[in-house]
């Protein structure tokens, strides 16, 4: 029989007050930066305005007052995420005008939206939502610490012969005599009692002033949805242009090795079966000699065939998947190499994700005969999850000498293009002496909402 621990509710009210320190904190010192920010940002921008006439001076002033917006504006940013709160998507800075020169990076920083909205939160927004939270936190916790020093006020400090206290105003609207009273003691009473409701509802109020700025922050300091979109767009560009670009290569380095492969060989073998047909009726057994080296060219030539064909689609990868394939592939290898999966049994791999693995491993296993004078290496294969979708890590690793770079037109180049056209990316750890890690992170498709995700 299993005996189950049971696990106690966390209490909402004491969580709340985990991150009160901290909220208290930023409020606190908000003031001073939002002061700070404000007083430099607004200095810039009445200078930038007043020296437009002057053309380089205005523009220059105000790009420099840009930038101090958005400074300010990122670390206000960071201070939200410290005390706990979500955090906030950055957005994109510049774009491919900044990369065209002096006038494309003009025209990107002063026609970037979220510089101005940096500068607009920092000047504006930003400053006046600052103060008031300040205020409301400063008035709340100095109620709260009221009542509570009271009570260490030496007295003679404490004016006795004033004609006014606390408790004689409230008992007496009340219609109570207080004749006789110690009014002293019953001010300080009153005003502790105050003082821990106040301190009682300081985590309520520092968390919904802190989430006033978070959600003006998430209104003015994220990204757009349109930089997502871009950035997708893009993304999908680069991969497109990745994957022609792989395909062109493996197009070429399929005709170069048909052409110094089985072309030459099938040369080589319609010569020797010409002469062998010379040689049937006057030279019987040098025909038998041609024909036999024939027979041998015929043979070297299919099998080079199908080693060109496994850099495609090899029908073990269509048959038996992914696994199998690259235990075929590690088999034939130079260098003792092991194969670890950590991917589920069910999981069906895309087509082009399986492809692209299959040319990954074959293609490093390749380069680590090579040129790596490694005595082992390892293939491992997992499953990233993110929010986004999951993806297929692909690593490769050797004990051989490192150094390992993307060259133009040299193995590793053409690898990362494969990797890239299906929406992937290649990272290399190759220091010198090794070991050499390369890690093909393929992307896989979204979760449907039908369908559960695959259990790992």
């Amino acid at each position: 029989m299993t005996t189950q621990t049971a696990v106690k509710p966390r209490n909402p009210y004491w969580q709340l007050w985990r991150s009160t320190p901290k909220e208290v904190l930023y409020l606190i010192l908000g003031f001073p930066i939002a002061m700070t920010g404000f007083g430099v940002a607004i200095s810039l921008v009445a200078t930038g305005i007043g020296t437009l006439a002057v053309f380089l001076i205005g523009f220059f002033v105000m790009i420099l007052a840009l930038y101090v917006g958005r400074g300010f504006g990122l670390v206000h940013v960071n201070l939200l995420e410290w005390t706990g709160r979500k955090k906030l998507e950055r957005p994109d800075w510049q774009d491919d005008r900044a990369a065209s020169g002096f006038g494309g990076w003009l025209r990107a920083t002063l026609g970037n939206a979220h510089y101005w909205l940096y500068l607009l939160h920092t000047t504006i927004l930003g400053f006046v939502l600052t103060i008031i939270t300040w205020a409301i936190s400063f008035a709340w916790l100095t109620v709260s610490l009221v009542g509570v020093i009271g009570w260490f006020v030496p007295a003679e400090f404490v004016d006795t012969e004033s004609d006014w206290f606390l408790s004689d105003w409230v008992f007496g609207s009340m219609g109570v005599d207080t004749q006789g009273w110690n009014l002293i003691l019953v001010d300080n009473i009153i005003a502790s009692a105050v003082s821990l409701i106040f301190i009682a509802t300081l985590p309520f109020v520092t968390r919904g002033l802190v989430m006033t700025q978070w959600w003006l922050a998430r209104g003015t300091l994220t990204a757009f949805k349109s930089d997502g979109l871009r950035r997708e767009v893009e993304s999908l560009e680069a991969s497109r242009g990745a994957a022609l670009s792989a395909e062109g290569h493996s197009l070429r380095r399929l005709e170069r090795d048909i052409h110094d492969g089985p072309q030459q060989r099938l040369v080589r073998l319609q010569m020797d079966l010409a002469a062998a047909e010379r040689q049937l009726d006057t030279s019987p057994e040098q025909a038998r000699v041609l024909l036999s080296e024939a027979q041998g060219q015929a043979s070297e030539a299919l099998e080079e065939l199908r080693a060109l064909s496994r850099g495609f689609a090899p029908p073990l990868l269509l048959d038996r998947g992914l696994v199998a394939a690259l235990e075929s592939v590690a088999s034939r290898s130079t260098v003792p190499t092991l194969v670890n999966s950590e991917l589920a049994p069910q999981l069906i791999l895309p087509g082009e994700v399986e492809r692209a693995s299959y040319f990954v491993v074959a293609e490093l296993l390749t380069n680590v005969a090579k040129h790596a004078n490694a005595t082992r290496a390892d293939v491992h294969l997992s499953i990233e999850s993110s929010k986004e979708r999951d993806w297929l890590l692909v690593r490769v690793t050797d004990d051989g000498r490192g150094g390992a770079a993307v060259v133009t037109e040299h193995g590793l180049a053409g690898i990362e293009e494969r990797v890239r056209g299906v929406g992937g990316s290649l990272d290399i750890e190759s220091p010198d002496g090794g070991p050499t890690v390369v890690t093909a992170r393929l992307p896989l498709p979204k979760p449907s909402a039908e369908r559960p995700p695959v259990a790992l």
